[in-house]
């Protein structure tokens, strides 16, 4: 939503920015001076998440009430917009609360598919839940009252047609023009900082780079097992050049963000005995995300889709600093943005994972194999940016016809 408003601004909008409280926005919204930035309340999801799913689908209605007085008068007192986009999920109460703000202002509805929120609720609820059901005969009314939708997929774009009988255009996430390789100063002051902070020593070692959210939608378990499979198979290396100093990983696993999961990953990891493996949790600051990505030998992505129809916007990332991603094959929609041996590699298993891992960490990446293939390949195929595509696909959607 921040490459949205960012775009916007671009294009001589003025631009007001919702959502809930959180993280500082990234340099592209805090720098302009035509976006304002408004932050929702919002409780801690520890707090909603405990007494089993009755009083969480209490919580949850709660919440959505608070949320839903809170945003309906934020509409209502800033400046009249020519359009209001929403993001889904959530669609409650954002796409109800969106559409009465922008039928009472005479403004344009524009909804952008990123999943399916009767889906992500079906992961903590079941398929057959109320709730869920609820969620989806909402999500359906509001599709049809918007008057336009954007899709993160062809996959998505199609399920709307058929399942919610309205037509949306594909928009691809790309990389912006920020997010590109990194300087070699810039890589090499960024790892003396996160090297001291995380205990990794200065020498630069094999680096592979997890963004995450830290959600349910993400498998830590198959993570925790490849790791463990990794870490037997590098147990009787040496290191290309000699002996390995005591103490010195020959690989360095970092995962980025916040979220509710990290803490119990934190505990489970430092369970296990990493002796040639430093597993690190990482909040990066929004300057410091895009040369972190670009320090990678390896991206990383655990993603699975509740829906099969989603793209994790990581890939994006990981494709505009020219790293190879490593994503788990969770549906074919995966094969709209990445090919294996182009932007990347998939892996459907602990055991295929744990491969990648020890490849990376002895640098033995075969010549002719999937990742080198797909470093060169990302070397000579630069990526098209968001800018670009954004103008070509988002823009005609919030012009009146």
């Amino acid at each position: 939503m921040q490459y949205h408003a960012a775009s916007l601004a671009g294009e001589g909008g003025e631009v007001d920015l919702i959502g809930l409280e959180g993280a500082a926005p990234i340099p592209a919204v805090s720098g302009s001076p035509r976006i304002r930035v408004h932050r929702l309340h919002d409780r801690a999801v520890s707090a909603r998440a405990r007494g089993g799913t009755g009083r969480f689908v209490i919580a949850a209605a709660a919440r959505a009430a608070r949320q839903a007085s809170r945003l309906f008068f934020l509409l209502m007192r800033l400046p009249k917009p020519d359009a209001i986009l929403v993001q889904n999920p959530p669609a409650v109460p954002a796409l109800a609360v969106s559409w009465l703000a922008a039928r009472l202002r005479g403004a344009r509805l524009v909804i952008d598919w990123h999943n399916l929120s009767h889906s992500v609720a079906a992961v903590g609820l079941g398929e057959r839940h109320r709730a869920v059901r609820a969620i989806r005969r909402s999500e359906k009314r509001w599709a049809r009252r918007a008057d336009a939708h954007l899709a993160v997929s062809q996959a998505m774009a199609a399920w709307l047609q058929r399942e919610f009988g309205v037509r949306a255009t594909v928009l691809y996430d790309r990389p912006p023009a920020a997010l590109a390789i990194a300087s070699s100063v810039d890589r090499a002051a960024l790892w003396a900082k996160v090297a001291s902070a995380l205990s990794l020593g200065l020498e630069r070692i094999p680096l592979v780079v997890c963004p995450t959210s830290w959600t349910p939608d993400e498998d830590f378990d198959l993570l925790l097992e490849a790791l463990e499979r990794a870490e037997r198979s590098l147990g009787g290396d040496k290191p290309p050049g000699g002996d390995k100093p005591s103490g010195l990983s020959m690989l360095a696993v970092i995962l980025t963000g916040k979220g509710a999961l990290r803490e119990s990953f934190e505990a489970r990891a430092a369970r296990r005995s990493f002796r040639n493996i430093a597993v690190r949790t990482l909040w990066l600051e929004p300057a410091d995300y895009p040369v972190m990505i670009g320090l990678a030998d390896l991206g990383l992505c655990l993603h699975q889709s509740s829906s099969g129809l989603d793209l994790p916007m990581k890939l994006a990332d990981f494709r505009g600093a020219g790293v190879p991603a490593a994503t788990f094959d969770y549906s074919p929609v995966l094969g709209e943005v990445l090919t294996n041996g182009q932007e990347g590699v998939t892996f459907r298993d602990p055991g295929d994972l744990a491969l990648l891992l020890s490849a990376v960490a002895r640098r033995d990446v075969a010549p002719h194999g999937p990742l080198a293939r797909s470093k060169a390949w990302l070397s000579q195929n630069p990526p098209e940016r968001w800018e670009d595509h954004w103008r070509a696909n988002a823009l005609p959607c919030f012009m009146r016809s």
